[in-house]
């Protein structure tokens, strides 16, 4: 960064990235979504109100270009999508033998978001254990650069037996963050492992306007300030030893929970809580 003199500036904070997963979801309309807005118009309604959406699309199936495209025009500058990796490349026996999947899924376009494109979440079932060589081999797979650009991994685990060093010794040899997961029954993995943070919010409920109680709201956003600046919580669990790295980082968060009716007006408030 260079101020207006020409001096180059440190970056005291990365930046707070905080949204919902997807925008289309029919109980959203009359309670997040406007009662007459157009389906249409609803990504670019979303859009001007969080600050990243996780598309979840692309776990399920390919997407074409023109549908990248057509989302990262929908959207405003700063505005960064993280997007699914597909389930052809993770949920499989092998996880070294998923390279195809991964290269049909870049090739899909997803360049087309340009500058929109955050994260790319490659997201493994509840049942996939830890096996060190082959979750290793899958990590060798994941593409450090396409067409001059960097990309970003992370990775969301589900099962108990990664909860060991060897895992997150194992990411911070690939520099790739792992998922904190603030759910019920998913392995909760605080470790900093990359050069950015991403968390799912995932304990919300539909009975409170906000999804969380004031009071986990106020917490959770003094933890992704405190991971934005370089800090880390000492309030959730982490595997190995603290990383002794402090340098500022980009922090992606989403509420996300099984209604997810109040997911929107989650972020927003947290978004709001965070920029106090």
């Amino acid at each position: 960064m260079i101020d207006p003199q020409g001096d180059i500036m440190t970056r005291k904070q990365g930046t707070l990235y905080i949204g919902i997963g997807g925008w289309t979801f029919a109980p959203w309309r009359g309670v997040f979504y406007p009662a007459k807005l157009t389906q249409s118009k609803e990504l670019a309604y979303a859009a001007s109100k969080l600050t990243s959406i996780e598309i979840n699309g692309t776990y399920y199936g390919s997407q074409k270009p023109e549908s990248f495209r057509k989302w990262a025009s929908e959207v405003p500058d700063g505005f960064v999508f993280s997007v699914k990796g597909p389930r052809f490349a993770t949920n499989r026996r092998v996880l070294a033998e998923a390279g195809d999947s991964i290269k049909r899924f870049y090739d899909s376009g997803l360049l087309e978001l340009g500058d929109r494109l955050g994260p790319v979440l490659w997201q493994f079932a509840p049942t996939k254990k830890f096996d060190e060589a082959d979750f290793g081999a899958f990590l060798e797979l994941l593409p450090r650069t396409m067409e001059s650009r960097e990309l970003r991994h992370v990775v969301e685990v589900r099962h108990d037996s990664f909860k060991v060093p060897a895992f997150i010794d194992l990411l911070r040899k690939f520099a790739v963050p792992v998922v904190y997961a603030d759910h019920a029954t998913y392995p909760a993995i605080a470790d900093v492992t990359g050069d950015f943070v991403y968390a799912r919010l995932q304990t919300g409920m539909d009975t409170l306007e906000t999804a969380y109680p004031p009071k986990a709201l106020d917490k959770w956003a003094k933890r992704l300030r405190l991971w934005a600046s370089g800090a880390e919580p000492d309030d959730l669990p982490r595997v190995a030893v603290k990383s002794p790295k402090t340098s500022p980082r980009d922090v992606f968060a989403y509420v996300i929970h099984e209604g997810k009716i109040r997911a929107p007006a989650g972020a927003m408030d947290l978004i709001a809580r965070t920029s106090a």
